[in-house]
């Protein structure tokens, strides 16, 4: 399909036959890092153990990698495919290659709601699915935001793309502004506490958590999925799609407040993971050409691939001390930014 994003990745794409294999290929992958994940880390952990047929949930292999690591890798998959899938919405929305999730203000918006919890409430659990006042104010911030900018897009049932983007920015920089004035405020155990969680980390995973995020990346591949011909059609301009017979208006409103919720969920959940959004939909991209019937499975792949992975090295690779897992994903995704950059005329 000749479009901005894809018309010059011909030469790179994998040809149709080899497509349905090279998926096989990332979901081993995303096994692989997921198991790797499960068996590395601070302490050994004997296999044997696990299979311990007297009482397994007892030893110290079934906690550490159970009760432990598993939620933990369940949540960074999540986290990860949420991200990637937003950022192959975005791009495809907007036809713009460095949109992603934040282009909505969805993460300046939960990083405001996050720092407005730390110092003003409690950072202890409310109750509500193991929850905590940061993870609830994160979520509330994010979609006030993106309400806020869709608001400010939207005049008299038309809706601009361009003022959206503007919107995107000055709500931004707003949220950004206002989250320096609680730094400003903040006493040294909150403004340490702020800064630990802008850097995105998984260290506070749990079932319960997990199971707040399945919902929302439920929603949002699905939604992805069932608008997959529309994405495609959009990618040729809004009058095009709507020439077409797509309703644009309900096709971009509706992923618009999966992408919200499910974002804003996420960044809840890990904090501000960066790069993933944008980085993984151009990586799926060159592997799978622009059609979104395989970009977006793919890319879910590997953002979950990434994130797993990510996360990994981060509490593994100055044992004992932990890293935050946006560190790593920021370290991974600049140089392959700068490459796209560098390639530019190529590949955007």
């Amino acid at each position: 399909m000749p479009t901005r994003l894809g018309s010059r990745l011909d030469t790179v794409w994998i040809t149709k036959q080899t497509q349905p294999a090279t998926l096989l290929i990332l979901l081993t992958l995303l096994l692989i890092a997921s198991i790797g994940a499960l068996l590395t880390g601070t302490f050994d952990v004997d296999i044997n153990a696990l299979f311990d047929t007297a009482e397994p949930k007892h030893n110290n292999a079934w906690i550490i990698v159970v009760d432990l690591r598993l939620p933990r890798v369940l949540l960074a998959g999540l986290v990860g495919a949420i991200l990637a899938i937003g950022g192959v919405v975005m791009q495809a929305l907007f036809r713009n290659p460095l949109a992603d999730p934040s282009l909505i203000g969805v993460t300046a918006g939960a990083s405001l709601g996050a720092s407005l919890a730390i110092v003003l409430f409690s950072a202890t659990g409310v109750g509500i699915m193991s929850l905590t006042t940061v993870s609830i104010g994160a979520f509330a911030g994010g979609l006030a935001a993106t309400y806020l900018v869709y608001r400010l897009a939207k005049r008299g049932g038309e809706f601009s793309v361009s003022t959206m983007l503007l919107a995107g920015i000055a709500v931004t920089a707003l949220a950004g502004s206002v989250g320096n004035l609680m730094d400003f405020f903040a006493d040294n155990a909150a403004l340490r506490q702020i800064s630990l969680w802008r850097m995105g980390g998984l260290d506070s995973a749990n079932f319960e958590r997990v199971a707040v995020v399945t919902g929302p990346a439920v929603v949002l591949l699905a939604a992805a999925i069932h608008h997959r011909k529309a994405l495609n059609v959009m990618l040729l301009g809004d009058s095009q799609a709507r020439y077409l017979g797509i309703n644009v208006t309900r096709v971009r409103t509706g992923l618009i407040i999966a992408v919200a919720i499910a974002v804003s969920t996420s960044v809840a959940m890990g904090g501000t993971i960066a790069f993933i959004g944008l980085i993984i939909p151009h990586m799926a991209r060159l592997l799978f050409g622009p059609s979104h019937r395989r970009l977006i499975p793919a890319s879910a792949l590997l953002g979950a691939c990434l994130l797993i992975c990510a996360d990994t090295i981060a509490r593994t690779i100055l044992t004992p001390v932990e890293l935050p897992a946006g560190i790593i994903t920021a370290l991974l995704g600049v140089p392959f930014f700068l490459y796209l950059l560098n390639r530019g005329a190529k590949y955007v």
